[in-house]
């Protein structure tokens, strides 16, 4: 489990290798990744865009933004949270990913919750020892 916290929005990712739908064979790596976010704060917040940084294994960067989450823009009051589930592909065996989401408080202030860099691990990776 990852975890970031950014002015009391807590994020929390848990990367998952999907075997059944990867294809080793044809370069063709699947994750599930499930995401939950807190509102540890003392305003409510709303995260209206989402920007996610995909690095695969030959660090080769994939940037990918826009409105929300899984078609949701959630509004979360003080101990609220907020669970979901998302996937990506990668030609390599391993990658990493981070992001932000950005945040609107009550106030109307606008600001960018980290969420913390994770990676993608699969079995068909190349163990190396440094």
């Amino acid at each position: 489990m990852y975890e970031e916290v950014t002015r009391g929005v807590r994020i929390s990712v848990n990367p998952v290798y999907l075997e059944s739908q990867s294809e080793p064979d044809s370069n063709h790596f699947v994750w599930a990744y499930q995401v939950r976010i807190v509102n540890e704060g003392e305003e409510t917040v709303q995260l209206l865009t989402r920007h996610w940084k995909i690095t695969d294994g030959r660090g080769r960067l994939q940037e990918v933004q826009g409105p929300g989450v899984v078609g949701e823009q959630p509004v979360l009051q003080p101990g609220e949270s907020f669970e979901y589930t998302s996937g990506t592909p990668l030609s390599t065996p391993s990658g990493i990913m981070a992001g932000t989401y950005q945040m609107q408080a009550e106030s109307g202030e606008m600001f960018d919750a980290v969420v913390p860099a994770f990676s993608l691990d699969s079995p068909w990776q190349a163990r190396r020892i440094n």
